[in-house]
């Protein structure tokens, strides 16, 4: 059986000829703008309901100096921590996409919090989880690391998140996700598989941000929003107080605050 186009001549070791520097450079000339740091903490939100939020409540500005041809930057404060985010950035393609030009900006650490359907049911939704390796049933992490089952959370930032959820009304359980570039392809045969192997919940961007983490050696936190049960109840998909945007940001902070807390105690090593 001959391999498929999407494992066959990739060369890892090889760098890229096309690069996020040089297109965000020409943008910028395009766009006739000066170059700009984004926010060192910055935030995917692929659901659009976090940065909805934070627009209706007048609480995040546009990046002005953000070049993206695709998306729209949004600076915020959360507890006087600022963050970048991204919106709408549905996918893995499209979620590496952001992800290399966030880095490229200035970004130092990534925080992807995505909406999942729940596969093993712990409680009702919506809850969190923590994404500590994902199901690579996607394409996108197949040009960043040779074929494997599963993408991994970094384990330096799996122990710096150790205890960070502790002190939190809102639920954060760790485990596994399945990627998926199928939404509508979810099989009973393929569900009843990932139930089996344990995986708590299906999402569409997580192994390709963990592979792509791990290939360019950039900080990424995956989280799942499980809101749902891929609508095969009624009354499906509801996340909460203002779509669960106010959970969505506390569990951010948490995230972020435990990467600065590392981050200042690995400076004062220094």
């Amino acid at each position: 059986m001959p391999t498929p186009p999407i494992l066959s001549n990739k060369h890892y070791a090889e760098p890229s000829v096309f690069t996020a520097e040089n297109l965000l450079r020409e943008a910028r000339r395009q766009k006739s703008l000066t170059p700009a740091e984004v926010p060192r903490i910055c935030v995917l939100d692929p659901d659009g309901d976090i940065v909805r939020w934070l627009v209706g409540t007048q609480r995040a500005q546009r990046h002005p100096h953000w070049p993206c041809y695709d998306t729209e930057l949004l600076s915020f404060r959360q507890d006087e921590v600022q963050f970048g985010i991204v919106g709408c950035a549905v996918g893995a393609s499209f979620a590496v996409l952001v992800a290399e030009e966030l880095f490229a900006s200035g970004c130092e650490l990534l925080i992807s919090v995505t909406s999942a359907g729940q596969l093993v049911a712990i409680k009702d939704p919506p809850y969190f989880v923590l994404i500590e390796r994902a199901l690579r049933d996607e394409g996108t992490s197949y040009h960043y690391l040779p074929p494997a089952d599963f993408s991994h959370l970094g384990s330096h930032l799996l122990s710096t998140l150790d205890g960070a959820f502790i002190h939190t009304a809102v639920p954060v359980y760790r485990g596994a996700t399945w990627t998926t570039d199928a939404p509508f392809r979810e099989t009973a045969s393929a569900v009843a598989r990932c139930v089996d192997l344990g995986i708590m919940g299906v999402e569409m961007e997580a192994a390709a941000l963990y592979a792509f983490a791990e290939a360019r050696r950039k900080p990424v936190v995956c989280l799942a929003h499980v809101t749902n049960q891929m609508a095969r109840i009624e009354g499906d998909f509801e996340k909460g107080a203002a779509g669960g945007s106010q959970d969505a940001l506390h569990v951010v902070e948490l995230v972020a605050r435990a990467w600065l807390r590392a981050a200042a105690g690995k400076a004062a090593e220094v």
